[in-house]
């Protein structure tokens, strides 16, 4: 098939244009950057969500169409109200009338847990508010749509909007993290390689007119990942917790609110955590490095 990927540039869009590419699909990324992980397999279309008529020149020809396109870092949300759903819902909304207008053959958004919860601040709101027109779109002009409610992903590919990606540059440029909360908010993490095999399965005609929960199988506290990742890094790291809420976010589960119910899925096997947080530290490094940030005789790497 020929599937266009929004956001395909972007941490967890990335990884599903890798999947897509694998099993054999016709790819085409269309977002504000070319990414350095681009498969070179996949074509790219510099544009932006916001831009109706290059929005629509994208679409055209296309089969199925993915949108992880918008603002993904739910602390920026709060500062950033009006940004936050201007681009999240109207850059949504642009994308779904280009596929109405193409025909196209099932529209995949990528939302959030989030939109089970009464927290998550203006990201979690303008999730929900899309959720809700996409069933809008499927019932007025039936397009085929699925949505996929992502989980805490992690991966070596994580920016600043990224959480684990946060504590490990915090860790590795200042031998310290300081965490907001007390430790015991538990998560269950998905690598991103494994978020998008799921995201690839949910094109199965099963999946259509669905909303799909993608976690992981590890849940732990982020006291327990804290230890982990100190433990990697040969116990260098003081951690320091502040023991006070964390605005906006969850502590043990986003289930306060009750949307459309879905199904869950799981990747199994899956990457295990150790590994593919070592992987995170890593890449962090090696990025912080040739950014000469770091002095790379004062920094203990991390083990294995």
């Amino acid at each position: 098939m020929k599937i266009l990927v929004a956001g395909g540039s972007g941490f967890l869009g990335s990884y599903v244009v890798d999947e897509l590419v694998g099993r054999g699909h016709s790819v085409t990324i269309f977002d504000l950057r070319e990414s350095p992980f681009k498969n070179p397999a996949a074509s790219l279309i510099l544009g932006d969500v916001m831009d109706k008529r290059a929005v629509q020149n994208a679409i055209s020809g296309h089969d199925v169409v993915y949108n992880f396109a918008g603002l993904a870092d739910l602390n920026e949300s709060i500062d950033k109200p009006v940004e936050t759903v201007t681009l999240n819902v109207m850059g949504n909304l642009n994308m779904l009338e280009g596929c109405r207008i193409h025909g196209i053959s099932r529209f995949v958004y990528a939302s959030t847990v989030y939109v089970f919860s009464r927290k998550g601040a203006f990201y979690g709101a303008s999730k929900k508010s899309s959720e809700l027109i996409i069933e809008q779109y499927a019932e007025n002009y039936q397009l085929p749509y699925t949505i996929i409610r992502y989980g805490s992903v992690y991966g070596e590919r994580g920016d600043s909007t990224n959480r684990i990606y946060r504590i490990i540059r915090e860790a590795l440029t200042q031998k310290s993290i300081t965490f907001q909360g007390d430790g015991t908010e538990e998560r269950e993490y998905i690598h991103g390689r494994d978020a998008a095999v799921l995201s690839v399965d949910v094109l199965d005609e099963k999946f259509r007119d669905q909303n799909v929960t993608l976690s992981g199988l590890e849940r732990l506290s982020y006291r327990e990942l804290l230890g982990i990742l100190n433990e990697m890094m040969n116990g260098e790291i003081d951690i320091r917790m502040r023991s006070e809420e964390y605005q906006g976010h969850y502590v043990l589960t986003p289930y306060s609110f009750a949307p459309t119910v879905g199904v869950k899925l799981v990747n199994n096997p899956s990457i295990e955590f150790g590994q593919g947080l070592l992987e995170c530290i890593e890449h962090v490094y090696n990025a912080l490095q040739s950014e000469g940030a770091l002095e790379p005789e004062t920094v203990t790497r991390a083990s294995g």
